[in-house]
């Protein structure tokens, strides 16, 4: 029999459809993961409060279990002591009376009315465990209201917020304007849902699914590109002497390129300003590269009579004794920012560059822009 001529057209859509295909059981197997990981955390959780409050154990009960554990399961991160600090407070702050009491509000009534086994065990169910575990962890450090807590689990649950989306939302105070506005949501105001990101974000929570093999497609540059031209637009408006030069301004250096999320000339200053920006936390390793971007532009770019180039890394959220020893062998004058400006730009600089206060203001009032679904 003599083989047919594999016709273009339908091939191509053979593979889009394979690739979708395999794309959603991907996604599927990833969820099914995360879900069984937070329903396991949520039962330690609970096994370590009950304990306590049936021996009376105190907390050094909790460090046993870690090294235990870890000793039982050497090749699995999850079970350290500090984490198993997290499934406690996990479990005790969503079965405490007053979460439970803004949840029963949205269940059936027949899980509403029943025992407060029945109610917590649709908690957990129904309202935590599609969610990653390191958004959990999130949301317990970051947001203790009860009401607060629930209404960002349910619009994560709904719009597969990323993890840095989801910090980036709590920053703009997603809850408190949805109050203000008398909306019992601020759904439209989100980025679209994105599966894919939301599954990688399962992938990085459940440490042991690397065999998925889910690569990211990363919805978050929409937010970082909302947040660059909210900037650009901002800095240039000050009128201190900012002049642009461009977004992701283009370094060479042999046969690689890089990418400067947004290059000024101040003229007073008479020197470059290299703004990178950060929708999730300060990473140290962020230092180095806006370090190596200023070596790069001193060399190539910098005018004979012009001053060393100034970097400034905004990022959502920092800890201030990780960027002390980031910056520590920095040459190169660099700011680090939680949406704000750290002292560490020479004085000589204050009151030229945008204020803490100001560039805080800037990504904030672009945070709850509409978008168009």
């Amino acid at each position: 029999m003599r083989e047919k001529a594999i016709a273009g057209r339908e091939y191509l859509q053979l593979v889009a459809d394979l690739k979708s295909r395999i794309q959603s059981a991907h996604i599927s197997a990833a969820r099914a993961v995360n879900r069984d990981l937070i329903l396991l955390y949520w039962d330690i959780g609970r096994a370590i409060v009950e304990k306590q409050e049936q021996m009376g154990w105190g907390d050094s009960v909790v460090e046993m279990l870690g090294r235990d554990l870890q000793v039982a399961f050497p090749t699995m991160r999850g079970f350290s002591a500090s984490n198993l600090w997290r499934m406690r407070q996990f479990f005790e702050a969503h079965a405490d009376p007053g979460f439970l009491a803004q949840a029963a509000r949205e269940l059936p009534a027949s899980s509403a009315e029943g025992k407060k086994d029945q109610i917590l065990a649709h908690v957990a169910r129904e309202l935590l465990a599609d969610i990653p575990w390191w958004h959990h962890v999130e949301l317990l450090a970051k947001v203790k209201d009860p009401a607060a807590r629930l209404y960002y689990l349910r619009a994560t649950a709904q719009l597969g917020w990323s993890r840095n989306v989801l910090l980036n939302q709590i920053k703009a105070g997603a809850y408190e304007r949805a109050l203000k506005e008398k909306k019992t949501h601020n759904f439209e105001l989100a980025l679209p849902e994105h599966l894919a990101e939301q599954a990688d974000e399962m992938l990085k929570s459940s440490y042991n699914l690397e065999f998925l093999g889910i690569g990211r497609a990363v919805k978050e540059r929409e937010l970082e590109d909302r947040l660059i031209e909210r900037l650009r637009d901002f800095i240039l408006e000050l009128g201190y002497g900012f002049c642009f030069v461009g977004r992701q301004h283009r370094l060479a250096l042999g046969k690689k390129e890089y990418f400067v999320d947004l290059l000024f000339y101040h003229r007073f200053l008479k020197a470059l300003v290299a703004i990178e920006l950060k929708v999730g936390p300060f990473e140290p390793e962020y230092a180095g590269k806006m370090d190596f971007y200023l070596n790069l532009l001193n060399d190539k770019e910098r005018g004979p009579d012009d001053r060393p180039s100034i970097g400034i890394i905004l990022c959502a959220e920092k800890d201030d004794v990780e960027v002390e020893y980031a910056l520590k062998t920095k040459l190169n004058p660099i700011g680090v920012a939680e949406y704000q400006l750290q002292p560490k730009l020479p004085g000589e600089f204050k009151g030229k560059l945008p204020t803490a206060k100001q560039l805080s203001d800037a990504v904030r009032e672009v945070l709850p822009a509409k978008r168009k679904m």
